[in-house]
């Protein structure tokens, strides 16, 4: 993106300190979201979102696999994130790969907590089919298609929305396997599951412009950010995971001042996205 100018930073500095940012909603308000389910039929799940002018693509594959030795009862979960060239001309060739790692290690941090698994949003037990030996392999892969600011919680509202149009097929084993056998599997290709997410935060990225903080930043905004904080919340207020960007430091005290903020601004959020991948299931369904 090129740069700013001086008239251009004071002007958006200004109406942000007047609680008017430069898409005309105010310093604490979410811009319009937009849901489309099942957009990739050949995934198990997928999901559209658009948030403001910024668009991206949610898909999930799910895979039988082994559990790992270290959580045996608990599934696995990747994800991926994808820069398209058509996203921003700087994403042409690998000018994208920086990002999209840095997006990856982002979604990891908020939405499945520690290596240990505490504090996960995305409840891993759920893919189990055999504890030790058979589960799911869940597999998410996010395409950025239009860039506007604000990836991070438009990526989190997409990978809800393609958990929730996540079928998973009903799988029944054969008893009698020994030891470290592998036992046989039957694979239902009429029966599946649907993947509870009721319990998937969403990500909140509080962005600090000058001397104040805002939500859903768009690119000119981000341009000029001191630093952001993203905190994955869900419907409980629960606090899943937390990532920060940005040279600036921040003490403790302010993120703990911040979440009273967090929490009321994840409860519209989680409102509103639920309603529309609601009423784009039900869309869905009638075509």
């Amino acid at each position: 993106m090129v740069g700013l100018s001086l008239g251009e930073e004071h002007f958006i500095q200004g109406g942000i300190a007047q609680d008017l940012c430069s898409d005309g909603w105010k310093r604490l308000t979410y811009s319009p979201i937009y849901v489309e389910t099942g957009v990739i039929p050949q995934a198990n799940g997928s999901a559209r979102i658009s948030l403001g002018e910024t668009d991206v693509i949610s898909s999930v594959k799910a895979e039988l696999g082994r559990p790992s030795l270290l959580q045996p009862d608990k599934g696995k979960v990747a994800i991926h994130v994808d820069c398209s060239p058509t996203a921003a001309p700087m994403f042409e060739g690998r000018g994208g790969e920086e990002l999209s790692t840095e997006l990856s290690v982002a979604l990891l941090c908020c939405l499945l907590g520690a290596k240990s698994g505490a504090g996960a949003g995305i409840d891993l037990s759920s893919p189990i089919v055999m504890g030790g030996k058979i589960c799911w392999d869940l597999y998410i892969d996010c395409l950025l298609v239009c860039l506007d600011g604000n990836l991070l919680d438009a990526l989190g509202a997409a990978i809800k929305a393609s958990l929730s149009n996540t079928g998973i097929p009903r799988v029944h084993v054969a008893a009698g396997a020994l030891g470290d056998e592998q036992p046989e599997v039957d694979i239902s290709e009429e029966e599946f599951l649907q993947f509870d997410t009721s319990n998937i935060p969403v990500i909140v990225t509080l962005t600090k412009v000058g001397r104040h903080y805002i939500v859903d930043a768009i690119s000119e905004e981000e341009f000029q950010m001191s630093s952001t904080v993203s905190i994955s919340v869900n419907r409980k207020g629960h606090i899943c995971g937390l990532t920060k960007r940005g040279g600036a430091g921040l003490d403790p005290s302010i993120i703990l001042g911040m979440m009273p903020v967090v929490e009321h601004v994840s409860e519209q959020l989680i409102n509103k996205l639920d309603s529309e991948i609601a009423a784009a299931e039900a869309g869905e369904e009638e075509s």
